[in-house]
């Protein structure tokens, strides 16, 4: 979201739009028409604490409407349905895209979707406990025994 406050703060400060971008990681464009509309509504600095960004969005501009919230997928459902055989994050997105149609809510990209289900993955750290009795089963990792028998065949080289 655009910083309105920050860029009504510099501006007041005598900063160029150039330098009022960059620090607020927004347009010159953007910087010179919230100031000018800024002027023209009489908003200057210091602005009261209890006007917030989006209050102030709604004062800049009163016809736009502010980004609706984007439905937020059950990526619980998500998550055990990718444990079925033939399930895809793709095909998981296309019925997300789906229900949110229906519901007439704002669905997010396919990019984003995977990227926020790879976060919940992440942070539902997944493990795996095998339960035996000690010295029953042995199990060995294949790899580090290739990556140990070459490095013995480089050594002997």
């Amino acid at each position: 979201m655009i910083n309105y406050r920050e860029i009504i703060r510099l501006k007041s400060l005598n900063h160029s739009n150039s330098h009022v971008a960059v620090s607020v990681g927004s347009s010159r464009n953007t910087v010179a028409d919230v100031y000018n509309l800024a002027e023209e509504l009489k908003i200057g600095w210091p602005i009261p604490e209890k006007l917030t960004n989006k209050d102030l969005q709604a004062i800049l501009y009163p016809k736009r409407k502010s980004r609706e919230e984007r439905k937020l997928p059950d990526y619980e459902y998500v998550h055990k349905e990718l444990a079925k055989p033939g399930v895809t994050l793709s095909l998981l997105w296309a019925e997300y895209c789906l229900s949110c149609e229906t519901e007439k809510t704002i669905p997010y990209q396919s990019t984003q979707f995977n990227d926020k289900y790879h976060a919940y993955a992440a942070s539902k750290k997944a493990t795996l406990r095998i339960h035996h009795k000690p010295g029953e089963k042995m199990e060995v990792d294949w790899a580090k025994c290739k990556s140990l028998h070459f490095a013995q065949y480089v050594k002997s080289s």
